[in-house]
């Protein structure tokens, strides 16, 4: 497994993309824009997955402030396959708060898995990992 990247919800995601770009000297590596979901995203990092993780912004549409505790995600790891590794982590008695199947709107497969504490922990399957 390897961390693929931290998401944060965002109220104003130009404000956001110019914080990271302009302020952390992050590059903007690409966004999504999924208009019948309601959000839109951006990755931003110092380098590209697998290189290094990076960032996720959802800004999910209409909504312009989070309280802090709100505004955390997830962690996501890739993993090579989704449905083998939530039965082995269910098998060692973790916690699968959403089967693997396909993201809404798109063919990448997800699961999420839920820590102790209540953390989301996403698992994207990639064909290889290195």
């Amino acid at each position: 497994m390897r961390i693929l990247h931290t998401m944060l919800r965002v109220g104003d995601l130009p404000r956001s993309i110019d914080f990271y770009t302009r302020v952390l000297g992050m590059t903007l590596l690409r966004t999504t824009d999924r208009p019948e979901q309601k959000y839109s995203l951006a990755f931003l990092g110092y380098a590209a997955n697998p290189a290094q993780a990076e960032i996720e912004l959802t800004y999910n549409h209409g909504v312009t402030h989070y309280e802090l505790g709100t505004a955390f995600g997830h962690i996501a790891l890739g993993v090579t396959d989704v449905a083998a590794t939530c039965e082995r982590i269910r098998a060692a008695g973790g916690r699968i708060t959403r089967e693997a199947g396909p993201v809404a709107g798109g063919h990448t497969i997800i699961a999420f898995v839920e820590d102790p504490d209540g953390y989301k922990i996403e698992l994207i399957q990639h064909g290889t990992l290195d």
